[in-house]
């Protein structure tokens, strides 16, 4: 079950929160989830009955010891998702498909008596979210896909190129950016990035690093079985 948005008014002001490190939801993209947590089966029976809206957003690393010992604050920018599809498992779990809608900036966090966590969001600097393929037009394609390839014959691993060359800019980027192997400051980079391009550049840079290192440490254990 798919739904267009118009315009931001459509989207709930408030709702729940799965705050998971290193997880990355962008608009019109699609993230898997396995939910086994009962806090959270019990969050996935809530959303499903009050339109099937969740906000996917990660949790900030504590900087001190008072921090670690309090429930994580959140980090400032997420991504409200839909389910459009799930199933339940013979174990009790549930597989969901959260499909993106548009990113949102936390006001504040609520105080619930739910065992999830709850907030109030602003969506107003992410407007054109509801917006397919914005700027995708000055992606550099060329350079995305290069380095995709670059990527994968450096893993040894292969790819769908007739599904990668087929798809849209937009489905190409953010698709990318979602199954991407980086930590959680960079995912929140992808997901902050003010443009589909500079989304794409960031893509490009973090995969260049990667395989520099890759090389540089080839190179050292190359050096080191000669000696």
């Amino acid at each position: 079950m798919s739904q267009n948005f118009k315009s931001i008014s459509e989207l709930p002001e408030t709702f729940a929160v799965f705050p998971l490190e290193g997880v990355l939801l962008l608009p019109r993209g699609q993230l898997p989830l396995n939910i086994f947590e009962p806090r959270y089966l019990q969050m996935f029976e809530d959303v499903l009955a009050q339109g099937r809206f969740l906000g996917m957003v990660q949790p900030q690393m504590p900087t001190t010891p008072e921090e670690a010992a309090q429930p994580s604050k959140l980090m400032k920018t997420g991504c409200l998702g839909r389910i459009t599809s799930f199933s339940e498992t013979d174990d009790g779990r549930v597989v969901v498909s959260l499909t993106g809608v548009a990113r949102f900036d936390v006001v504040q966090e609520l105080d619930v008596t739910t065992p999830y966590r709850k907030v109030a969001a602003n969506y107003r600097p992410y407007e054109n979210d509801l917006v397919a393929d914005v700027g995708a037009l000055d992606v550099n394609r060329d350079a995305l896909l290069e380095i995709v390839r670059r990527y994968l014959d450096a893993n040894g691993m292969t790819a769908d190129w007739d599904g990668i060359e087929s798809s849209s800019n937009e489905a190409l980027v953010n698709s990318l950016s979602i199954i991407s192997p980086y930590g959680p400051q960079e995912k929140q980079a992808l997901l902050e990035a003010e443009s589909l391009a500079q989304r794409a550049d960031i893509l490009i840079a973090l995969t260049e690093m990667v395989l520099a290192q890759m090389a540089s440490a080839e190179g050292s254990n190359d050096n080191n079985s000669m000696q």
